[in-house]
Order: C-alpha cells, then structure tokens, then sequence
C-alpha cells in the first residue's frame, strides 16, 4: 500500500489549504506539496505563483486553472493524469478547498474513479472567525454564502430563526449592510454575532455586539474579506401547563395519552417522558 502522506508520483488527489492571508501561516506540508506535485490545480494561477514566490518554491509540475467556470471541463483529464500515476495538488485562493470553493465536483470524481484523496489540512475562514467570535463553539452550521436576492435570503434568515447552534457564513462586503439590516428584522436586533474582516491580514478586524449594533457600524460602508457569525437562539422557555392542557383535551376526545404526549413534547421540543408524567 503506498503512502498517503506521499507528495508525487503516488496517483492522488491532495487537497491543500492555503494561507487566508498571511503566507506564513503556509504548512510545511504544503510548501512541499507545492515543489512537488506533477500537477497542480489552482482556482486562480496568478495567485498560487505569488503565493509559491513569498514561500521561496519553484512548482516543478503542470500549473492548471481550476475555478467554477471550467470546473467540470478539466475533471476528466486530471482524474486521466491520477489515474497514470500523477499527484494533483488542488489549492484555492484561500482555505480549503471544497469549503465554499472548487474541490467538491473533483473529489467526487476521484470517489468514482477509485483515485485515492488526501488533504493537507491548514487554514480556513470559517473556523477562524468561529475561534475570535466569542460565540459557542460546541456546535456550529455552516451555511456558505449568504443568498444574493432579498427574498431568497430572508427566507434562509427565517430557517436560523430557531437555530440552536451558531451559524458561520460568507457575505460580500458589498452585500453586508443589507444582510445585517434584514438579519435584524428576521432574527431580532438583540440576537449575538460577530463580524470578522479580512482574517489574518494587516487590516484585521473583528467586530462583536448585537445585530442592530452591527447593521449600524456596517451602514457606513466595508471593505475586504467578510466572515459572518451569528449566535444560536436563545431558547424559550416552555409553559408546560399549557403542553398539559393540550394533550388532555385531545385525551378527553379519546386520543391515547402516551401518544399525544410524544407527539406534543416533539413538537415544542421538551421531554416525552417529562410531559407524559406531568399529563397524567
């Protein structure tokens, strides 16, 4: 069996993350990776060589475009070039692939072709700005780019409403005073969040309060990098009379207790158990 930490000519697909912004935060790793790959997929070339010089390397292999637009048309020959035997290195302009970024529709691909895949794991946005934001921690969703259209994104902004968990997502600068604005009337103005600006760069900048306090700093206008974090909702406290009350008047219509407990306490999202000893 060949060695998954091999860098060339082991026929694979490596996924490496890249520095969000400052190129010592490069692994090792990957400043290896980068001299040796046969091939290697950057989602912009421009950026890879720039990154390549600040690390002193010299990539010996094939440099590729790989971004969305020609996504689907270089999978074929670069699963042809693993499959022979060469190591494809796939980096994006920042993080790790895959995560908001090309990288899925290829690893699939190698899945499909029986193509072993590794990673070089380093950097990412998402769980950096989740780290600075004073938010929990434990349990977290991430939801990718905000939706562009007002409808759209209110409707997403609704299903985090009740979100017991914090919730990471990528927002344009362009687009972020709008977003906050219409967080607050979904989510409330007093809900916790965070805002993380260009992570790891000269002008880093995390910004935490409430929505509304938030939606007013961003009004005034905001550049770079933007890494949304909103808190989970608060929970609200459960009248459990009033649970009792609704599963004895659909007992006294002849529903079985056991039942019509399960199914209110699912529904109000408290214990089964609790609601049916409280009901008898």
């Amino acid at each position: 069996m060949s060695d998954v930490n091999a860098v060339s000519g082991s026929g694979r697909l490596v996924l490496a993350a890249t520095p969000l912004g400052d190129a010592k935060d490069a692994s090792t790793r990957l400043t290896e990776a980068l001299a040796g790959a046969d091939v290697i997929a950057a989602e912009d070339t421009r950026r890879l060589r720039a990154l390549a010089s600040a690390l002193g390397v010299s990539p010996s292999g094939r440099v590729v475009s790989f971004y969305d637009a020609v996504e689907t048309s270089r999978i074929p020959n670069l699963i042809e070039a693993m499959t022979e035997g060469s190591t494809v290195l796939l980096v994006t302009d920042a993080g790790m692939p895959s995560v908001s970024d090309p990288g899925y529709r290829l690893v699939t691909a190698c899945i499909a072709a029986d193509v072993p895949v590794t990673c070089l794991p380093g950097p990412s946005a998402v769980t950096t700005a989740l780290a600075v934001s004073g938010l929990p921690c434990d349990r977290f969703t991430f939801e990718g780019f905000a939706p562009r259209k007002a409808g759209e994104r209110g409707r997403w902004l609704g299903e985090l409403a009740e979100e017991r968990r914090t919730a990471v997502f990528f927002e344009s600068p362009h687009r972020l005073a709008e977003t906050l604005a219409q967080a607050v009337e979904v989510l409330g103005e007093d809900r916790a969040a965070a805002v993380c600006r260009e992570l790891t760069k000269t002008y880093e900048e995390i910004r935490r309060g409430t929505l509304a306090e938030l939606a007013t700093w961003a009004a005034d206008g905001v550049r770079g990098e933007i890494t949304v974090v909103i808190g989970p909702a608060t929970p609200v406290a459960t009248d459990i009379p009033a649970l009792v009350a609704k599963v004895r008047a659909r007992v006294d219509k002849g529903e079985r207790l056991k039942t019509v407990a399960a199914e209110i306490a699912e529904a109000a999202g408290v214990s089964k158990k609790a609601l049916y000893d409280a009901s008898l």
